[in-house]
């Protein structure tokens, strides 16, 4: 197959994933390259990191998955740099360095944490992007129960006892739902100088209500019950400084508060990966201010029809940043290069169709819209149930979910609370290292339809 159409796809999200499984019989070769070596299913990391699932359940090996791909080699690296006049995409892992020719590029290298200009904020709130900030987060909500137990007077316990979510969508809503179980269910008689029922978690959104874009029914209705849940629910709450002992808040008055907080997690806001921005410069195309690449309506680059973008990563007809959008342009990429190859006509413009939306709110609560229906409370959590064991890749993890599933929601237990010492000196120290954000992300960021913070 020497002279084989080579095609390469960066990133092992949904958009690359699904780009690869389409191509899985064609004419061509193709290379997949990413800088994780699973198929990470962002959707329930908010699970692996309260002690629901384990990464494995939610991230399988991407070779794994595509082993049954002869005509495909997946390399582990991160994509530094794409030159559009020679056709190469360029990865480093530690040292070595490989350059990859290309006839046909995917583009679905997804997002990252995005802080609005305020990127000295990340070290003491870290994202929820992938399974290095799951585990870290773990290690920081279960962490902070530690250290509250290790005060001498509950004054000082209280800072390790409050907990602040920055984000009203689903990512905050479903985080901070979590850990309110966590305190008032799982932990509740685990520890003995401190009772973990006493623990705060404050939900900071910036606009009118949580959950905004399943709309204002939805989104007061959600509001509700994460009050009666016990969370304290803030909006027109705007973040104005973030440090290691907690979050200065300004109201929509120009008041503002200090919330003192050794736990602080981020859940307002994405930007696409920087690749975005290099292949823009490249071609001519636009950048919108979230670092989307303004493509044509067949997902390509002006003025390269062999260069596809997909995901979170384009700016076209106001699509939102979801896992649907990433697998029906990935879907759509490879289905144009197969034509391409097989000598069919164009598909015409790429044509989204939205299969809803929906989060959960806690234990037997969701709320999920599809098309004109208003779902909400148990009948939306079997909704949101059924539908992420649908998308889970690989029967070995439905089944495990399930059984974790079971033990969490059924029972208080919770099978995945170990964390090491290591990922521990975040919750410790209230900060983390700080992040190279010049890398690109490598994997879209793979949600199931619905609207995050962006």
């Amino acid at each position: 197959m020497d002279s084989a159409h080579r095609v390469v796809i960066i990133g092992s999200g949904f958009g690359g994933l699904f780009a690869a499984k389409k191509l899985k019989r064609a004419d061509c070769e193709v290379t997949l390259i990413s800088r994780r070596p699973g198929h990470v299913f962002q959707p329930l990391l908010y699970q692996v990191a309260t002690g629901i699932l384990s990464q494995g359940e939610i991230a399988p090996a991407t070779r794994e998955i595509l082993r049954g791909h002869r005509n495909t080699t997946t390399l582990l690296g991160d994509v530094t740099a794409i030159d559009l006049t020679t056709r190469t995409v360029t990865s480093h892992l530690g040292t070595e360095v490989t350059v990859t020719p290309y006839d046909s590029l995917i583009l679905a290298a997804g997002a990252q944490t995005g802080y609005f200009g305020n990127d000295h904020f990340e070290p003491f709130a870290p994202g929820l992007k992938g399974i290095d900030d799951a585990l870290e987060l773990r290690a920081r909500i279960f962490g902070a129960f530690e250290m509250a137990e290790l005060q001498a007077t509950p004054e000082l316990a209280k800072p390790w006892l409050r907990f602040v979510v920055v984000g009203g969508g689903p990512t905050g809503v479903e985080i901070a739902g979590q850990i309110i179980e966590l305190s008032r269910r799982t932990l509740k008689k685990d520890f003995r100088r401190i009772d973990p029922r006493q623990a705060e978690v404050i939900l900071l959104e910036g606009g009118d209500g949580v959950l905004a874009a399943f709309g204002p029914k939805q989104s007061l209705k959600a509001g509700e019950q994460l009050r009666k849940m016990g969370i304290d629910v803030r909006t027109q709450a705007f973040v104005k400084d973030v440090d290691g002992h907690g979050v200065t808040v300004a109201s929509q008055d120009g008041t503002e508060e200090y919330i003192a907080s050794n736990c602080v997690i981020w859940g307002a806001g994405v930007e696409a990966s920087p690749l975005g921005r290099q292949v823009a410069e490249q071609s001519g195309a636009g950048v919108d201010r979230g670092g989307r690449v303004e493509v044509l309506d067949d997902l390509t680059l002006p003025g390269h029809p062999e260069v596809f973008v997909v995901g979170d990563m384009i700016a076209l007809n106001q699509l939102p940043g979801v896992a649907q959008v990433a697998i029906q342009g990935g879907k759509y990429a490879a289905k144009t290069i197969r034509g391409r190859l097989e000598g069919k006509p164009h598909p015409g413009p790429f044509q989204y169709f939205d299969k809803g939306s929906m989060a959960t709110i806690s234990r037997f609560r969701a709320v999920a819209n599809v098309g004109r229906l208003e779902l909400r409370g148990f009948l939306a959590w079997l909704a949101w149930l059924f539908i992420h064991i649908l998308y889970l890749v690989g029967f070995q993890q439905k089944i495990s979910t399930l059984g974790h599933w079971a033990v969490a929601f059924l029972g208080r237990a919770r099978a995945e609370r170990t964390f090491t010492v290591e990922q521990s000196r975040g919750a410790l120290t209230n900060s983390r290292g700080p992040r190279d954000r010049t890398k690109a992300a490598g994997g879209t960021r793979s949600e199931l339809p619905r609207e995050d913070a962006a």
